[in-house]
């Protein structure tokens, strides 16, 4: 069973300069978009997703969740259930640690 990080989602107050700077610096392009204002998200490649958040004004809880992809979900969640785990509002794959921090659990799809 392997498992890796798929992306890491940021919370900015001011999405579109965020936008312009990782591409305009990192040459990371939008792969895809959700939402619309003020509560749109952006995803990068490179593994970047970018989540306005109007009222964000500090380092302290920039990020939002990890997104970490796995070939075998069933077992993984099965696992972080019954360590305690929070379920989320998104769904089943989505957890909360009693640290706080959420995962966002993806199943790897075959090419």
């Amino acid at each position: 069973m392997g498992a890796f990080l798929e992306h890491m989602a940021l919370r900015v107050k001011d999405l579109d300069w965020h936008v312009d700077f990782f591409e305009k610096v990192f040459g990371m392009h939008i792969t895809m978009e959700m939402g619309e204002a003020p509560q749109r998200k952006i995803w990068l490649d490179g593994g970047i997703q970018l989540n306005e958040t109007l009222d964000f004004e500090g380092p302290e809880g920039r990020a939002d969740h990890l997104g970490i992809m796995t070939d075998d979900m069933e077992t993984i969640l099965k696992k972080a259930y019954e360590s305690g785990v929070e379920e989320l509002p998104q769904g089943h794959n989505w957890i909360r640690l009693r640290s706080g921090l959420c995962i966002e659990v993806i199943e790897k799809k075959e090419v």
